[in-house]
């Protein structure tokens, strides 16, 4: 397992263990983190533990035009049941985000390191929020990092307090990045949930190839 120090540089993603795990260690700094989604790494670790870096081979993403909306969904927005905007509460979609059960999992991922760390990322411009909201109340969200000259969207985390919530805010934001003309939003790893708004597993080196570009 490689000891990832502070300034030294990501290894080669070929040298990840079955599991996508590249390296352990470093720190959540802006430059640390621009550099690993640039390069289809992302951090994922829990409360007490090291800092671990992944890269999952295959990758689960959605290719914007394949983004499957629901009759249910498509009434809803007829309705406009929901608000929906852009930048507005980052700092609390993360830290809702964190406070989400989530089946499997015994506590969040999203220490209080990581919301630190990546405010900074979205004060920077770099890392986005989507707010849902119902009669002034925010019911759901989600946030990402942005990699906007590769037109690739990283999503990470979304919550929901209201049935429905985090998929309004989801479709909302794939209709804006279709139209500035993002290529392609990366989705981690895969879940039901993601294939049913229809994400699906590529391998990661077709992933890293839009990377490229």
């Amino acid at each position: 397992m490689i000891i990832l120090r502070d300034q030294e540089p990501f290894p080669p993603i070929h040298k990840t263990d079955e599991g996508g795990l590249l390296a352990i260690g470093g720190s959540l700094t802006q430059q640390r983190l621009w550099e690993a989604y640039n390069s289809g790494i992302f951090p994922w670790y829990e409360e007490g533990d090291p800092i671990l870096w992944w890269s999952p081979d295959p990758r689960m993403v959605l290719f914007p035009q394949d983004l499957k909306v629901s009759k249910s969904m498509k009434q809803l927005f007829k309705k406009q049941a929901f608000k929906v905007t852009y930048n507005q509460n980052f700092e609390e979609v993360m830290r809702n985000c964190s406070h989400m059960y989530r089946e499997g999992q015994d506590g969040t991922w999203i220490t209080n390191e990581m919301v630190l760390a990546y405010i900074k990322l979205h004060q920077s411009g770099h890392a986005v929020s989507v707010e849902v909201w119902q009669e002034n109340n925010l019911v759901g969200g989600l946030y990402g990092v942005y990699l906007k000259e590769k037109q690739v969207f990283c999503g990470e985390s979304m919550f929901t307090k209201v049935s429905n919530a985090s998929k309004y805010g989801f479709i909302s934001l794939v209709r804006e990045l279709i139209k500035e003309e993002v290529k392609l939003i990366d989705c981690q790893v895969y879940t039901a949930h993601l294939e049913s708004l229809g994400a699906q597993e590529i391998d990661r080196e077709v992933f890293l190839s839009y990377l490229k570009t």
